[in-house]
């Protein structure tokens, strides 16, 4: 197999970090040139300029009039959910116990969750999500499934066991002591195993008990590089029920901080309803929020207020939230984010778009200088978006006067159509040409 490769096209990124969207700048290279070496990026520029570095027998994947963008980046999906994506429609805590629960019992079967995690990865790369951030169910066999299905893409996962030791079926809920020992086999067997890496996933807090919110803690100080997931403030009757839940806690994410599980790479889900004591605490202890735009205008949750986030300087990524949110597709995210921005008076350009999605969420991830952009060294993660992928997005994409309206039609109008390729650590793992033949 050749580990080198050239790509010549058009090429879009974000190459620098910023918590002021006003500063992003949205790089355009209109004939670029990326080299890739062991699945790294090892030079990128103008084809002028980079012609003649191109290795001597290495292939040159010319991409034409296509988009390039670095690899999608989700913050927060569920794995065992898919199967339930658009389910009709009832809030948080009744659309799990008559959707998601009942998806999540079957997962305890070896196969069954071999064969979902085999859909699942396809379908992230189908719409051009190179790395993702996954709940699995409480059974090691969905994490074992889910991670040997990422490994033979060599994509970038994290993902984790859900610890849930009270307040769900029976069937799903493992115990303090039992949660504990099983992350850890697994962080032992899967964590930093070539490009995997393994959150701790409480569910959320009315599903683990104290003790089981200390252990995964104490797994936490015990693996300082590992992740954590969870929910946070996705909905008042939820909010309400922490409350009930753990009177002696200031507030809710009181609740994960008291247990040490707050911190740089602890991501949160939606953070829609914070007090201003939990924004504070986000920031001090630089943790990440994952925002989820399609599943909190499904599940009726409310509108995450990402001015805010940017006012606090809390790190944000863009996550679709499967199965509650209703696509797999960062573009149809993108265009919901969007939505969501407009009905709080406030402003999402393109260039933040593409941010959110692709450099922002590495960095709330902490993976900002391995992916993200086309920066040399980083890990060689893109896709080829195709601006003439419907006869909507051609005619419109026509009309475009400048890249960024380009970019912006395509974040709108674009879904899984307009993914025509798929490359993970620079090998093409995804040709819709190849699929639709």
């Amino acid at each position: 197999m050749n580990n080198e490769l050239a790509i010549r096209g058009q090429f879009l990124d974000i190459p620098e970090c910023a918590d002021d969207p006003a500063t992003l700048e949205l790089r355009h290279v209109e004939d670029g040139l990326l080299l890739v070496h062991n699945g790294l990026i090892t030079w990128f520029g103008t084809w002028t300029e980079g012609e003649q570095k191109i290795p001597q027998s290495c292939p040159v994947h010319d991409l034409g009039d296509k988009i390039i963008v670095p690899g999608f980046i989700d913050t927060h999906i569920h794995f065992p959910q898919a199967e339930i994506i658009g389910s009709h429609g009832r809030q948080l805590l009744q659309w799990l116990e008559n959707y998601a629960f009942p998806a999540e019992m079957q997962y305890g079967n070896e196969q069954y969750a071999e064969k979902m995690a085999k859909f699942f990865v396809n379908e992230l790369l189908r719409n051009g999500t190179t790395t993702a951030m996954v709940f699995c169910t409480v059974h090691p066999q969905s994490v074992n499934g889910l991670f040997a299905a990422a490994e033979k893409k060599n994509m970038r996962i994290i993902a984790g066991k859900v610890l849930m030791d009270r307040n769900a079926p029976a069937s799903l809920l493992d115990t303090a002591r039992s949660g504990y020992n099983e992350s850890k086999a697994l962080i032992e067997k899967w964590h930093k195993r070539g490009r995997l890496l393994y959150a701790l996933t409480p569910r959320f807090a009315p599903t683990s008990t104290n003790e089981q919110l200390a252990l995964a803690g104490k797994l936490k100080k015990k693996y300082p590089d590992l992740y954590l997931q969870t929910h946070l403030a996705e909905n008042k009757d939820e909010i309400a029920w922490v409350r009930q839940l753990f009177p002696e806690r200031q507030n809710y994410l009181d609740v994960y901080h008291h247990h040490g599980l707050t911190g740089e790479r602890s991501v949160f889900a939606h953070c829609i309803h914070l007090e201003d004591a939990e924004w504070d605490r986000l920031q001090t202890t630089d943790s990440a929020i994952a925002f989820c735009p399609t599943s909190n205008l499904f599940l009726g949750s409310g509108l995450f207020n990402l001015h805010r986030a940017r006012k606090k300087k809390v790190k944000v990524g863009l996550a679709t939230d499967v199965g509650g949110g209703t696509s797999f597709g960062m573009l149809q995210t993108t265009n919901e984010a969007y939505k969501v921005m407009q009905l709080q008076q406030q402003n999402l350009s393109a260039a933040e778009m593409l941010y959110l999605a692709t450099l922002g969420g590495a960095r709330a991830l902490c993976l900002d200088h391995l992916l993200g952009n086309f920066l040399p060294g980083k890990e060689a993660d893109f896709i080829a978006l195709d601006p003439e992928a419907t006869q909507l997005l051609s005619m419109r994409s026509k009309k475009a006067r400048t890249v960024e309206e380009l970019l912006f039609a395509l974040m709108i109008l674009g879904d899984d159509r307009a993914v025509a390729a798929t490359y993970v650590a620079g090998r093409l793992v995804h040709e819709r040409q190849a699929e639709a033949g």
